[in-house]
């Protein structure tokens, strides 16, 4: 704000800033009083009248200027390597200045108006040197770099035009006429460095720090926040902080705590929540009434946790897998003895993953059965079996069309999990299910996430369980449970060739015929090549494609196996863009089955027919012809009248002794050629 120019101006100025509240530091753009500044020597009077430079500790005996003097922080140019005085006394020396003045009678600008003389000098000399001509910018441009000694201090004009030289912060201490230096400013470095002598402040204590409104024309400094206030306050936040997400964070793991035994989304289930049933005696799926009359069962018999709910057959669970859960059927993969003790926290977030995982081709997780020291996963139970089941009914039968459609769910189910950063590590046919509309899903992901998160000890696997493992992980046991992306590739590969060809894992090599030597053998030769040992498949058992990307998914480099995105997009082009749906399978397979029906019920008539003539003779030798064609048509037979008849009786002798000895099929020919001569006889009366 501008000060004024007389005293009343002054005085308004000062109460302006007086009435801004606790003002600390006022910076004055003026001449030091010390160098015949008389606008300042005014100021600093009206402000010693007012208050304002009043010190909790007044110096005695000094005037009112002096007093007030030593509230100011002087800002000049530094004078090196002499001071103003001693450069003035020097240029008077040499005849330089021919004025008979004192130092303290010269203008404070005479230095800085020497020098600016000296730079334009030296521009005007260098744009001649270069043959330009005198312009502004010519001068403006040919004044940086350039280096001299001025009137009381060294000049250093810069690369771009800008003067960098020195200034120095001067006080005074309150009691004669003499400034000190306390700090210089170098602005070539941008560094503040002090020079031996500490500010004297008027109290004693410096002024609050509150530099924000330094630099805001429009704001007058109102005083600063001390340090310790601001450590004390940030101390407190930060401390609120920490304990409110403490807080927040216990708050969540119990709310996750409930979660997990309650709500329709619990994951930890017991017996009460399960029923136990034999899939071989339990043919329909139980409803939400039969469970409730199970529960009361279950009540009465709590001892061997067995009853019977209407007609399924229940039984315990450590003779089944299967159970009854809100209704439905579900499958229990149950984890061997010691793998699993408690439920840890990081097992929980697991669980959680896995709960969230929602796609057509991937098993739902339902829970986690933990009761009685027997945990298990639960899942939705699907009727088809496995796929290495389905693929053993020769029951079923299997067009590419249908076995296409399969892979395509295997695929779609793979790339989801992948896409979620889950590997599954334990991919073969038998964890591949299929539910009852004939569609695959993937089952027993996450098994091994589990069993590492509780620490489990690495369980030893039969050869037959190994034939899916990628040759890495037959090579390093330890690094299997985590399993990969690409070793899930290698996996699938396997089960490619057990769809394509319909049978077991390698089943074309016609190695040796017990099954745990067989694949003993092959383990041995996977897991240390050459010659690369991988199954075979005829090329009349698929298309061309499908075999060359099976070669290529089992690749013995990891790096060249292909991913499930890719995998996808080559199966689609084996298809060449035909549906692979499992309904349009079925119905194609339904029309076949409609066409065989039709001869088969055109068969099954002509033998009808050949059928009813033999029983219409047998039943006309039998019986009188009007009575057999009563009976044919459905007519009521009437009773006939006879005067006379004759009744014949006959036996056999021995007859029984006859039939103990003989077949049952001579008996009949016994009395049938017997009667047939009554028959010629009574006809010739």
């Amino acid at each position: 704000m501008s000060m004024g120019m007389n005293e009343t101006e002054v005085e308004n100025s000062l109460k302006k800033i007086q009435n801004a509240g606790e003002v600390r530091v006022i910076i004055m753009c003026m001449h030091s009083v010390l160098v015949g500044g008389e606008h300042q020597a005014t100021f600093l009077l009206k402000a010693k009248e007012m208050g304002l430079t009043v010190s909790h500790k007044p110096l005695q005996n000094s005037s009112q200027l002096r007093e007030a003097y030593n509230a100011v922080l002087t800002i000049t140019v530094a004078s090196e390597p002499l001071s103003f005085n001693e450069a003035f006394a020097a240029a008077k020396k040499n005849q330089e200045v021919m004025l008979d003045v004192q130092p303290e009678q010269v203008h404070p600008l005479f230095g800085t108006i020497y020098n600016s003389i000296y730079i334009l000098a030296k521009s005007i000399h260098n744009t001649r040197n270069g043959g330009m001509p005198l312009s502004g910018p010519n001068l403006a441009y040919f004044a940086k770099n350039i280096n001299f000694s001025g009137f009381s201090h060294k000049v250093r004009v810069d690369n771009r035009g800008e003067v960098r030289t020195s200034y120095v912060i001067l006080d005074s201490d309150g009691t004669g006429s003499q400034l000190y230096q306390t700090y210089t400013v170098d602005l070539t470095t941008g560094q503040l460095r002090f020079a031996g002598r500490s500010i004297s402040f008027p109290g004693g204590a410096p002024p609050s720090s509150d530099s924000v409104c330094w630099f805001e024309k429009s704001t007058i400094c109102t005083g600063g926040v001390e340090i310790t206030y601001i450590i004390v306050i940030f101390a407190v936040i930060f401390s609120l902080a920490i304990g409110g997400l403490i807080i927040s964070l216990f708050i969540r793991r119990r709310l996750q705590q409930i979660q997990l035994v309650k709500g329709p989304n619990r994951i930890l289930l017991t017996f009460e929540d399960l029923t136990f049933i034999n899939p071989q005696l339990s043919k329909k799926k139980i409803t939400l009434e039969d469970l409730s009359e199970s529960k009361s069962g279950l009540e009465e018999k709590s001892a061997d946790r067995s009853h019977s709910v209407n007609s399924m057959q229940t039984t315990s669970h450590d003779t089944t897998n299967v159970a009854v859960y809100e209704g439905d059927w579900v499958w229990l993969k149950k984890f061997q003895e010691g793998h699993f003790k408690e439920v840890k926290q990081s097992t929980t977030k697991i669980f959680t993953k896995m709960k969230d995982l929602r796609n057509e081709n991937v098993n739902p997780f339902l829970g986690f059965f933990s009761d009685c020291s027997m945990f298990a996963v639960v899942t939705e139970h699907c009727s088809r079996g496995s796929l290495q089941d389905l693929l053993k009914n020769e029951d079923v039968k299997l067009d590419w069309m249908f076995k296409s459609s399969l892979l395509l769910d295997l695929i779609k189910g793979m790339k989801y999990l992948h896409h979620r950063d889950f590997a599954h590590g334990r991919l073969k046919s038998r964890n591949c299910v299929v539910d009852g509309r004939f569609v695959l899903k993937i089952t027993d992901y996450g098994f091994n996430e589990l069993l590492e998160s509780q620490k489990a000890p690495l369980e030893e696997f039969p050869p037959e369980d190994l034939l899916w493992t990628a040759p890495e992980f037959l090579r390093d046991v330890t690094s299997s449970r985590k399993g990969t992306s690409k070793g899930d590739v290698y996996s699938f590969s396997i089960i490619l060739q057990e769809v394509v060809v319909r049978g077991p894992p390698y089943c074309m090599l016609g190695l040796p015929c017990q099954w745990w030597l067989f694949s003993s053998e092959i383990i041995r030769k996977v897991k240390k090549p050459p010659p690369m040992c991988r199954p075979t498949v005829a090329p009349d058992q698929a298309p061309l494609e499908c075999i060359q990307l099976m070669k290529q998914c089992w690749s013995e480099v990891p790096e060249r196996r292909p991913t499930f995105d890719e995998i996808f997009d080559t199966f689609k082009l084996i298809n060449k863009g035909k549906k692979t749906n499992i309904i349009d399978s079925m119905l194609r397979m339904l029309e076949q089955y409609s066409s065989n029906l039709e001869d088969l019920i055109r068969e099954r008539t002509e033998e009808l027919e050949v059928e009813k003539q033999r029983t219409e003779k047998l039943l006309s030798e039998m019986l009188p012809p009007s009575v057999a064609e009563a009976l044919k048509t459905g007519g009521t037979v009437e009773p006939e009248y006879f005067d006379q008849v004759t009744i014949y009786f006959s036996d056999i002798v021995g007859f029984t002794t006859i039939s103990s000895l003989s077949d049952p099929i001579e008996v009949v020919d016994l009395l049938n050629d017997l009667y047939s001569l009554f028959d010629a006889v009574l006809s010739n009366h």
